[in-house]
């Protein structure tokens, strides 16, 4: 009889155990209200997206506030909540506390930042900042397979990730480069403990 845990449970049961994920839980619980706000009060997506126009006028401030707001709406809130509960959780126990927060914000910061100067779209959301946090796990789990990576032969796709990130930026989308920075950040931060 087999009493080894189900793949699930082992991985709900690692990520529940201390130190358990308090800051992937506080930025969802903040993501998560700004995004309902923003479902009660459709005004406060135009105050606080990514618009260019405004950027221009002086309302920089717009390339932080835009990682808080959705322009998916309710179908974006609930997948970018769902993703970042998924990936921030895990990223959260691989890289620590402070390293997840440079690279959540920090690509976050970025990826709006560049969707403002190249593409001057309108938009808002923290899928790039979850992007910089896959970014980030992917470079680990290649630079550490016995620590964090998964084993053989499901590593061999972790190399499509940059593929994909590279495709993506010659698409004109603004996630493939928070996920290469998250991967050029994933390996200057690579947890040594």
């Amino acid at each position: 009889m087999n009493t080894a845990p189900s793949a699930p449970r082992a991985l709900t049961e690692w990520l529940l155990r201390p130190p358990r994920p308090i800051l992937t839980a506080t930025v969802l619980a903040i993501t998560a209200a700004t995004g309902i706000a923003q479902l009660i009060h459709p005004a406060l997506f135009d105050q606080f997206r990514r618009d260019p126009d405004a950027v221009d006028a002086g309302a920089w401030w717009r390339l932080g506030t835009a990682m808080f707001f959705q322009d998916g709406w309710a179908a974006g809130l609930i997948f970018n909540l769902l993703i970042l509960l998924a990936f921030g959780a895990i990223a959260e126990r691989v890289l620590g506390r402070w390293r997840w927060a440079v690279v959540y914000f920090g690509c976050g910061l970025f990826g709006q930042t560049m969707s403002y100067l190249w593409l001057r779209s309108i938009g808002a959301g923290n899928s790039m900042c979850v992007a910089g946090l896959i970014g980030a796990l992917t470079v680990t789990a290649l630079r550490a397979p016995d620590r964090f990576g998964p084993r053989r032969p499901a590593r061999r796709i972790l190399y499509a990730v940059p593929i994909f990130a590279i495709v993506d930026t010659i698409f004109r989308d603004n996630h493939g480069l928070p996920v290469l920075l998250g991967m050029a950040l994933g390996y200057l931060l690579l947890p040594r403990d």
